[in-house]
């Protein structure tokens, strides 16, 4: 059987990190095994002084590629917590996953929660999170597509797992 990425690719202040978190729970309460968690905030350099461009995402893009393809070597599956904001880092991703078995959620938020969050956390540049919606690539052709102000994270989890593994055994 092939290694797993879960891609979450939404805007930020989505929920995307805290629904990577309950996916991984959910898989090893319900598998038993213990999923990698890579994040782009890992990777990035956060300020809500400072604006991130796509340049900047692109930049520390193959850094996020290469913890992933290590994580994977290391465990049966990965979650990419991720910002795409372009097709060049989007194809990026999807090159170094080939050889596994890519699954693609949409984590997705209504615009208005979305700056409540961004303000609320006090750790982005304003206008973020609207301008990540906006940019978000791809729009669509995702594997699921999941709501994190209509369903808490457990529930977006339970979805999310329910879509890659309802035809598939539990390991032990």
């Amino acid at each position: 059987m092939k290694k797993r990425v879960i891609l979450l690719n939404g805007p930020s202040s989505s929920g995307k990190s805290t629904l990577a978190k309950a996916v991984q729970t959910a898989i090893l309460n319900r598998r038993g095994e213990r999923y990698a968690i890579i994040s782009i905030d890992d990777y990035m350099k956060l300020s809500k002084e400072e604006t991130i461009y796509e340049d900047d995402v692109f930049e520390i893009s193959g850094d996020m590629c290469r913890g992933a393809e290590d994580a994977l070597k290391r465990s049966p599956g990965v979650i990419v917590d991720h910002v795409i904001t372009s097709e060049r880092i989007f194809r990026q991703l999807a090159e170094a996953m080939r050889p596994y078995a890519l699954h693609t959620v949409r984590v997705t938020c209504p615009p208005e929660e979305l700056l409540r969050r961004e303000q609320a956390r006090k750790d982005r540049c304003p206008g973020s999170a609207e301008a990540s919606c906006i940019y978000l690539y791809p729009k669509d052709g995702y594997d699921l597509t999941v709501d994190t102000h209509r369903m808490p994270a457990e529930e977006c989890a339970d979805a999310i797992y329910q879509a890659m593994f309802q035809n598939e055994p539990k390991n032990g």
